[in-house]
């Protein structure tokens, strides 16, 4: 099983990959950008301080200079890539050592090089020079930053105070510290729940776009009479909201709210994923803007977003960009939507009620060896024969009343898959035809 994806690096540490592939992963990065000056962060699992260690040191054995900026989330080693901030001396990369919404026993590297996220033939030039061990040699150098006031102030400068109280589970990952203190510094009423810093995440599953985690939360905003919650994953990116009657938001209905606030100002385009639902898509169209649906997968969905200039994009796994940073930060997410819940006037609960709920699976996952995966989706393209179908990313079938949507996994050996329909009677019917061509995905079809 390969540890090399599509946008990133990762996989079971101490089965699939270990301190030896990290080094020789340093090495490869270096060879590849010799001479420059890449940064390097961390999350909070258990792996990551040891995995570092020997990251930093291929990176120096060919060059690099390292700049580790520490226990960071993503968004922060996001933010110290950011020539605004480093001024002349800006870093040329890094990497940031993470598996981010996998659970504990995983762990892997994300990395950035200039101004757009790496691509699939970046990884793949990396995995080819681990194996050739075709290394250069160098002498680099190391130091630290800590960056931790200096994001305090970038997110302080793009975002309002507010007086909301909010519930804030970060899943005693990356985002526990940073996150609650920012926003009591801002004025919002914090009630923290799991801001432990556990790289074993005993909570709960560090994936908020799997709901069914997300019971505790839900609960404390019903307890405390909070305006509303918010969940994060390991790595602090990702993000799902809890509206005031304590029930989570699909990431859709969230990025629906994005987009109405957006639009209401000012025109322009979003960038959705395939496997959105037509909530998505309809509210672009309902407010005016330019809807650009693209393949999933975090890469590809930034990177269409910063060539198309978008006013924002959005994931159902709870990766939120905004046009104003040009990224992706599940706390300036956070901030905006109480921004948003304050200017309208209505609590979240009442916002969410505009949009209607979809019928839809949530996004379904059957394991399926790589050998195999081609097989299936071949079965699947079958009813291209009698549908309309799009193969921009696995196989998309259009039927007259929904669709359907099986695609590999950018992230481990499985399948994923999605069903949308009409109405129940419609949903019924596609997955009937759906079970008929690709029987191995029946099992995890919900009754």
């Amino acid at each position: 099983m390969s540890i090399y994806k599509d946008c990133d690096i990762r996989g079971i540490y101490g089965e699939e990959f270990d301190k030896e592939d990290a080094y020789l992963i340093g090495k490869a990065v270096g060879t590849l950008h010799r001479g420059k000056t890449l940064v390097v962060g961390g999350d909070v699992r258990l792996s990551t301080p040891v995995l570092k260690k020997y990251l930093i040191q291929g990176l120096m054995e060919t060059g690099i200079h390292v700049l580790d900026i520490g226990c960071v989330t993503t968004p922060m080693f996001y933010f110290a890539l950011d020539a605004e901030f480093f001024h002349a001396a800006a870093p040329q990369g890094g990497i940031m050592v993470t598996a981010s919404h996998n659970p504990a026993r995983y762990n892997g590297f994300k990395m950035m090089f200039g101004n757009a996220p790496v691509t699939a033939e970046e990884i793949k030039k990396v995995e080819e020079l681990v194996h050739l061990k075709n290394f250069c040699t160098g002498i680099g150098s190391y130091g630290t930053r800590r960056i931790d006031g200096e994001y305090a102030v970038f997110i302080e400068k793009h975002c309002r105070k507010g007086r909301l109280k909010i519930v804030l589970d970060c899943c005693d990952g990356a985002a526990s510290k940073i996150v609650p203190d920012i926003m009591e510094k801002m004025g919002y009423e914090v009630i923290p729940l799991y801001c432990g810093s556990d790289g074993n995440f005993p909570n709960r599953n560090p994936n908020p776009a799997e709901y069914e985690c997300l019971a505790d939360v839900c609960k404390k905003v019903l307890e405390t009479g909070a305006d509303l919650g918010a969940a994060y994953d390991g790595d602090g990116d990702r993000v799902v909201f809890i509206d005031n009657r304590g029930r989570y938001l699909t990431s859709e209905k969230s990025f629906a709210i994005f987009i109405r606030h957006y639009l209401k100002a000012e025109t322009g385009s979003f960038v959705y994923d395939q496997k959105s639902a037509s909530l998505v898509k309809n509210t672009i169209l309902a407010f005016g803007g330019t809807p650009i649906v693209e393949r999933s997968g975090y890469g590809f969905i930034k990177q269409r977003f910063l060539e198309a200039e978008s006013l924002a994009a959005g994931e159902i796994s709870g990766h939120f960009f905004f046009h104003e940073i040009g990224r992706d930060d599940g706390l300036y997410a956070t901030l905006k939507m109480c921004e948003i819940i304050e200017s309208d006037g209505r609590s979240l609960a009442q916002m969410a009620e505009e949009f209607p709920d979809s019928v839809i699976t949530a996004d379904l996952r059957v394991f399926c060896p790589y050998e195999d995966q081609e097989r299936w989706l071949e079965k699947a393209a079958e009813m291209g024969k009698l549908y309309p179908m799009s193969r921009m990313d696995g196989v998309r079938i259009e039927f007259r009343d929904g669709w359907f949507l099986l695609r590999k996994s950018v992230t481990e050996q499985a399948m994923t898959f999605r069903i949308e329909a009409s109405d129940k009677e419609a949903l019924g019917r596609i997955k009937e035809v759906v079970e008929k061509a690709v029987p191995e995905i029946k099992e995890a079809l919900p009754e």
